[in-house]
């Protein structure tokens, strides 16, 4: 061992599976035992896993269902998973087990995208990312036919009704895109159609302190200071939680008031930490006069969604969706 080792030591240990040492390596660990078993879909659906960015060689799955009405075509969803920016993958079971009820319950085409993980890539890399994957969505509408790879893949959808579904961190990158590609029809994007956003409990943050984060900073799993730790490993070095990427209303940030923002479902648990925020963040977008729907779900913590796919509060927040985006 040189003495470089000897004087190494910890910055950053979260639960042991992400490390950061003194000298800015990171150790990450390749396995974690989620003790999630995977929803049986074979019967309903297909799936099956792309290369959209060739640069940094991140990978999306495809969920379609196998059979649907011959007259009608499906909507598409994005699902952008959590994990506060460092963790987070399609491969993990409950995103995996979240699509499934998504794409069986709204009879649509899912796609979850990887993005690259802080704090190797810290922001805005994973907005960046996301930007990426839905502009694949916009070269496959556009020139599908001509790549052999894609098969039947996007036959029978509709570019026309794109959706944006993201929880937790996810949340946050849609908050992030719809702000990017405002008015959903922005000539970027054409002839993909964005109709709308759905933040699940979006992950955002402040240098201010919240009255949920001051009276309740702990739920059963999740506390302020992994959300402060999260921050840490995620936002660009020298950054503070009133970052742009964090506080989209702080000081930092520009304003929204002329930014042209499709229509917006907001959901939070009634028991989460975060609960202020997504509040705030939703009243000070209508004040704008926004179209924002906001729903809080009583008695839930974070986690409502992906950890419990099965749950009341996961069908509550389906059932919720299939409306939004019915009216679209």
């Amino acid at each position: 061992m040189g003495s470089g080792d000897r004087d190494r030591y910890v910055v950053e240990d979260f639960l042991g599976h992400l490390v950061l040492y003194s000298d800015g390596s990171i150790f990450r660990s390749k396995e974690i035992d989620f003790k999630t078993a995977l929803l049986d879909h074979e019967e309903e659906l297909v799936h099956k896993d792309f290369l959209f960015d060739q640069q940094h060689n991140l990978h999306l799955r495809l969920y379609k269902p196998k059979t649907t009405p011959s007259s009608k075509k499906l909507p598409i969803l994005f699902h952008f998973h959590g994990g506060g920016f460092c963790f987070g993958s399609f491969t993990y079971p409950h995103h995996h087990n979240i699509c499934v009820r998504l794409a069986t319950e709204l009879e649509a085409l899912v796609i979850e995208p990887d993005h690259r993980l802080a704090p190797e890539h810290r922001l805005p890399a994973a907005l960046d990312d996301a930007a990426s994957a839905l502009k694949w969505l916009r070269d496959k509408a556009m020139h599908g036919g001509d790549d052999e790879n894609m098969g039947t893949w996007l036959d029978g959808v509709d570019f026309g009704r794109v959706f944006v579904l993201g929880y937790s961190s996810g949340g946050n990158l849609a908050h992030h895109l719809a702000v990017r590609f405002s008015g959903g029809g922005a000539a970027e994007l054409s002839p993909v159609r964005i109709r709308g956003y759905v933040l699940l409990s979006p992950f955002f943050g402040g240098l201010e302190r919240t009255r949920c984060e001051e009276d309740r900073p702990s739920e059963r799993f999740w506390n302020l200071e992994m959300y402060d730790r999260f921050w840490r490993l995620s936002v660009p070095v020298g950054a503070s939680q009133d970052h742009p990427m964090v506080n989209p209303f702080g000081p930092c940030s520009g304003s929204l008031a002329e930014v042209a923002l499709d229509p917006m479902l907001v959901m939070v648990g009634a028991d989460e930490i975060l609960r202020d925020r997504v509040e705030n963040y939703a009243t000070k977008l209508r004040d704008l006069g926004k179209n924002i729907e906001y729903i809080e779900l009583e008695g839930e913590q974070h986690g409502y969604f992906t950890d419990h796919p099965t749950s009341h509060a996961a069908d509550r927040v389906i059932g919720t969706v299939k409306i939004f985006m019915s009216d679209k």
